[in-house]
C-alpha cells in the first residue's frame, strides 16, 4: 500500500488528509486519526490515480452529529469505489492503533472524535464524472458552520503557534530528569533573560509510545526529545532540521560525528544531540591494586582482559558482574568493539558474524570461564550494578550516566577504560539524546530558535558540568571532565573518536526485550549467541 487516508471529525468537521511516506508504520486497517485544529483549511476533495484507500472495518462512529454522519457515509462510500487524495495545508500526524485502546482515538477536550467506518457492502464501480460529483456533494453537505473547524488563521491560531514553540515534549521519569531539562532552561536564560520553554511527558518507559498520541493534538508541543537510537522510532514525527539549520548557521561538524548520524533519517538531520554517551568499562581500582594488576589503558585487549578477569576472580568475587541486557552491557558493547552493529540500511543486523562473536565472547565469561554470575531474566540493572559498587566485582559495562552515582559509592577506586578489542583497539557504540521539532508544529522557524539555544556550547558544556551527561561538543568536554581523573577522561575520549552510532529499526524494542528473555541461557551455555540472535532477528522481521 502506497499511501494511507486518516480521517477525524473535530466539533463535527471532517477533515482527511494524505500522509507521504508513513505507510510502513501502519498495515491497511491500522489507520489513525489526526486532530487538525486550527491550522489547516479543508481543501475539497479529488481524485488522485495511484492512491489506494484501506477499509475502516474495524473503526466503528462515536460522538458524531447527524450532519456528519451523512458526510461520513456518503465519503465512506467513495472512498471504497475509487482512489481518492484528500488535500490539506496541515500537517498529519499519525497515533498508531498499537498505543490506544481499541485502535479508537479518545475523545479529546477541543473537539468530537469520530473514527470512520466502511460500510461492507461493496458497490458498482461509477464513471468518473459522477465520482467527482459525489465527492462534491458530500463535501457540499457539510454545514459552513462545520466547516470552521477546518478553517486556518485568526487570533486564536497565532497564540496557539506561540505558545506551542515554547513547550517541550520530553520524558520526566523522576526528579533527576526534570532536574536535567531545567538545567537547560536555566542555563539558556543566563544568556538571553527573555528565554522561555515549559516541559512536559511521561517517564522514559511510556515515551516513545505515547509521544506519537501527543502529538496528534491541536496542542502539541514543537520540540520534543529523542534518543539517537530510537529516532527511527519517530521517523514521520520528527521534522528535517538541515534547511532551518543552512538558514540560522548551525553547523552539523560542531558536534559529535556518530551522534549525528545516529540523529539523521532517509539523509536528512532531524534532532540535534546534546550528549554523546559511549558504552564504557567501569572497574574497581583498588581491587585491580590488590591482585597485582595493571590498569587498563586505551589499548586493552580482550586476551588481557579475560586474564584479569580470571585474576580478579577469587574468593566469592568475581572479575565481572553482568545484566541480561543487550545494550549497556557485556554482550552489546563488546558486539560492537568486534566491529557488529544492531543494524544497516534499516535492516537487523545482529545476526552477522562480528556481532555474533561479540555477543558470544561474552556469554563464554560466565558459561565457559566462570569470571561472572549468569543473571536471570527479571534481575534488571540493580543486582550487577549493586555487585560492583559493593565490591563483589571488579568491572561493569555500563555507561557514563553512571559515573556520578558509582563515584557516591567507590570514590577514588573508581576507574574508567575502553571496551576490549580483539586486536586492543577499542571500538565505541555511541549513544546520547537531542532535541528535534515536530511535523505538526505550526512555526518550526521559530521553534528552531528556541532549539538553537538549548545546544549552543555554552549550554551543553555548563549542563555537562552540572549533570554529569558527556557533551556532544569535544570543544567543552573539559567542562565534563573537571575534577574526573585523567586516564578515564582519556577512555571516553578515545571512545567518542573511535565510536559508532547506535542506531536501531522500530523493532528495536522487540529485540531488547526477547534478548533479555533469552539471554541467561546463553550465560548458562545452554543456547548460543548464534541460534539466539538468529531467532530474535526472526520474530522481529
Amino acid at each position: 500500500m502506497s499511501d494511507q487516508i486518516m480521517v477525524r471529525l473535530v466539533g463535527g468537521a471532517l477533515c482527511c488528509v494524505r500522509s507521504m511516506g508513513l505507510q510502513k508504520y501502519l498495515s491497511s486497517w491500522e489507520i489513525a486519526t489526526f486532530l487538525l485544529g486550527s491550522e489547516g483549511s479543508f481543501a475539497g476533495v479529488e481524485l488522485a490515480s495511484g492512491l489506494r484507500i484501506p477499509r475502516l472495518d474495524r473503526r466503528r462512529v462515536a460522538n458524531c452529529p447527524n450532519e456528519a454522519r451523512m458526510v461520513l457515509w456518503r465519503l465512506s462510500h467513495l472512498m471504497k469505489s475509487v482512489d481518492v487524495e484528500c488535500q490539506m495545508n496541515a500537517v498529519a500526524w499519525i497515533a498508531h492503533r498499537r498505543a490506544l485502546p481499541g485502535g479508537a482515538l479518545p475523545a479529546r477536550t477541543q473537539g468530537l472524535s469520530c473514527v470512520v467506518p466502511l460500510p461492507r457492502k461493496r458497490l458498482n464501480m461509477r464513471t468518473s464524472r459522477t465520482i467527482k460529483r459525489t465527492a462534491l456533494l458530500a463535501a457540499a453537505v457539510m454545514p459552513l458552520s462545520l466547516l470552521a473547524a477546518c478553517s486556518s488563521g485568526g487570533s486564536s491560531g497565532e497564540a496557539g503557534s506561540s505558545a506551542q514553540t515554547a513547550k517541550m515534549y520530553a520524558w520526566v521519569s523522576s526528579e533527576s530528569d526534570r532536574e536535567q531539562w531545567q538545567a537547560f532552561v536555566d542555563i539558556a536564560k543566563e544568556k538571553n533573560p527573555e528565554f522561555s520553554l515549559e516541559f512536559e511527558g511521561p517517564s522514559y518507559n511510556d515515551y516513545f509510545t505515547k509521544v506519537k498520541t501527543r502529538m496528534v493534538a491541536s496542542d502539541a508541543p514543537c520540540i520534543l526529545t529523542t534518543q539517537a537510537a530510537r529516532a527511527q522510532e519517530l521517523q514521520g514525527i520528527l521534522s528535517p532540521l538541515d534547511e532551518l539549520m543552512k538558514a540560522n548557521g548551525v553547523e552539523a561538524s560542531t558536534y559529535n560525528a556518530a551522534m549525528i548520524k545516529g540523529m539523521t533519517l532517509d539523509g536528512k538531520i532531524v534532532a540535534l544531540p546534546y550528549d554523546a554517551e559511549p558504552d564504557v568499562l567501569y572497574y574497581n581500582r583498588q581491587m585491580f591494586k590488590d591482585a597485582g594488576l595493571e590498569e587498563p589503558g586505551t589499548d586493552y585487549s580482550t586476551e588481557r582482559f579475560l586474564s584479569d578477569l580470571k585474576a580478579l576472580t577469587s574468593d566469592g568475587k568475581y572479575g565481572l558482574a553482568v545484566k541480561p541486557a543487550l545494550m549497556d552491557n557485556a554482550p552489546g558493547s563488546l558486539a560492537h568493539s568486534f566491529g557488529g552493529v544492531v543494524s544497516k540500511d534499516g535492516k537487523v543486523t545482529i545476526d552477522e558474524q562480528k556481532f555474533v562473536d561479540g555477543v558470544q565472547f561474552a556469554f563464554d565469561l560466565v558459561a565457559k570461564e566462570g569470571v561472572a554470575v549468569a543473571p536471570n531474566a527479571a534481575d534488571g540493572d540493580a543486582p550487577s550494578q549493586g555487585a560492583f559498587t559493593s565490591g563483589k566485582a571488579a568491572m561493569l559495562f555500563d555507561g557514563p550516566w553512571m559515573y556520578s552515582t558509582f563515584e557516591k559509592e567507590l570514590g577514588e577506586n573508581l576507574g574508567v577504560a575502553v571496551v576490549p578489542n580483539p586486536e586492543g583497539k577499542s571500538i565505541g557504540v555511541i549513544q546520547g539524546s537531542g532535541f528535534g521539532i515536530a511535523q505538526s508544529c505550526p512555526d518550526k522557524e521559530a521553534a528552531f530558535k528556541v532549539l538553537m539555544q538549548l545546544v549552543t556550547p555554552e549550554v551543553i558544556g555548563k549542563v555537562a558540568a552540572t549533570r554529569g551527561t558527556v557533551p556532544s561538543i569535544s570543544s567543552v568536554v573539559d567542562q565534563w571532565a573537571a575534577g574526573k581523573p585523567e586516564d578515564s577522561v582519556a577512555a571516553i575520549n578515545y571512545l567518542l573518536e573511535n565510536g559508532t552510532p547506535l542506531v536501531t529499526t522500530p523493532a528495536w524494542n522487540q529485540i531488547t526485550t526477547s534478548f533479555i528473555q533469552y539471554s541467561p541461557e546463553g550465560f548458562r551455555g545452554t543456547r548460543t549467541a548464534e541460534d539466539i540472535l538468529a531467532s530474535i532477528v526472526g520474530s522481529a522481521q
